[in-house]
């Protein structure tokens, strides 16, 4: 593809090849630059694929590119990572610390559609600012003005690619421009039209910077070495090659991981501290929120592995709603709010009063009657958000300029390597 060869100029004339964005520079790509975020892509799927022999396009990427395991921002959960991603930061920079959380000052719980959160800006509007044509394909909805933040670019999900506007998503019509039939939310297909709508975009040379996000909905339903999940890894592992192939620079990472949670007999093994705590202290006194939930519940149940504690009425012990937290099964780690912000980098002026955090292969809940675990159709419950879910993979097509310090790498680190370390 054919990239401008000089930066944008600036007001003063200077032309400009760089921009630095939450104090880390990025380089303005000189060839396409896509970065995929793999959702749920546990290294376990990728481990089991290359046994298997579905995804030599990866194995190759892994070979003559790049490849290392990386830490995903805390909790492990959709949002707070793709934000980090797009950022170069984690959520105590940019604020986005679930997808789902409590209002303090109103009492109401909200769930995260839009930007309204965001305290930072991304380095997707940053490279747009600098004459880069950028691009960011969802597979969800619920993200895509967050990943669009002051973008001036395009920027459309798999879910909702009908009907859209050059006013709001940089693209009129994107569903008949790819022509590929909009498909199922619940389907491997959702992250397949993202990746596909990413090609179509660089073949027709309308993005030199593309951010593609997919969906866990197959994670969430079929192990790493479930055929189902060994045919996806395959067809998208036929998708990157065709991005290689067309010259891009291509990174991997995942926001999460996904771990099964469930018991030998197949049912969910849930621990619910808001029946807990309303048997201790009163229905009322606290409130247990569960930042896993979004529009897909269907995938988890609204079941992870992290969950908020509120202690709403005056009078109660904060100490006795840790104790009795920290008590119970499957509760690996009990922090309070201050401490969970400063030990994972949280923005500590939204958080809780509790974190707590499941421990491996444990889901952590409000109240029973708040989850309908009938959702899951009888699937095993795999989910994320704990520490155990933090290991992501990350994998570039191209080899690295020099060596890197992989001592702490993280999953938000990804555009840093792709625009400014590769060869």
């Amino acid at each position: 593809m054919a990239l401008p060869g000089a930066g944008a100029p600036r007001e003063d004339g200077v032309v400009r090849n760089d921009v630095v964005v939450n104090e880390r520079r990025y380089r303005k790509p000189v060839r396409t630059t896509v970065v995929v975020c793999f959702d749920g892509c546990d290294p376990g799927y990728i481990e089991a694929a290359t046994r298997a022999g579905m995804t030599p396009t990866l194995d190759r990427m892994r070979r003559e590119g790049f490849d290392a395991l990386a830490d995903a921002a805390m909790p492990t959960f959709t949002n707070p990572n793709n934000v980090s991603i797009v950022c170069g930061a984690p959520p105590a920079v940019h604020g986005v610390a679930g997808n789902f959380y409590l209002d303090r000052a109103t009492g109401e719980t909200v769930m995260m559609l839009d930007a309204a959160l965001m305290r930072a800006p991304t380095i997707l509007a940053g490279l747009a600012g600098i004459g880069s044509r950028v691009a960011v394909v969802t597979a969800k909805d619920k993200l895509r003005k967050a990943l669009a933040f002051e973008l001036t670019g395009i920027a459309f999900s798999a879910e909702r690619a009908e009907g859209t506007s050059l006013e709001e998503h940089g693209i009129d019509n994107a569903a008949g421009f790819l022509g590929l039939a909009k498909p199922d939310q619940y389907s491997a297909e959702l992250s397949l039209y993202v990746l596909d709508a990413g090609i179509k975009l660089i073949e027709a040379d309308r993005a030199d910077v593309l951010y593609l996000s997919l969906s866990d909905y197959v994670q969430h339903k079929h192990a790493p070495e479930a055929p189902e999940a060994l045919a996806f890894m395959g067809k998208v592992d036929a998708r990157l090659a065709r991005m290689i192939a067309l010259g891009a620079v291509v990174g991997v990472t995942a926001d999460h991981g996904m771990s099964d949670m469930a018991g030998a007999d197949g049912a969910p093994r849930v621990t619910y501290l808001g029946d807990v705590l309303d048997t201790a202290f009163g229905a009322g006194a606290t409130r247990v929120i569960c930042p896993i939930t979004d529009p897909f519940v269907r995938h988890h149940g609204a079941l992870g592995g992290f969950v908020r504690v509120h202690v709403l009425k005056d009078g109660i012990d904060p100490e006795a709603v840790r104790a009795i937290v920290a008590a119970q099964p499957g509760v690996e780690l009990v922090l309070s709010g201050a401490e969970a912000a400063r030990r994972f980098e949280m923005p500590e002026d939204r958080e809780a009063d509790f974190v707590a955090i499941g421990a491996a292969g444990t889901a952590l809940g409000a109240r029973a009657s708040d989850h309908d675990v009938g959702q899951l159709a009888g699937e095993r419950l795999r989910s994320h958000g704990s520490l155990s879910e933090q290991r992501v993979p990350f994998i570039l097509s191209h080899p690295l300029t020099g060596a890197a310090d992989t001592a702490r790498l993280r999953n938000f680190d990804i555009f840093d390597f792709a625009l400014n370390r590769v060869e």
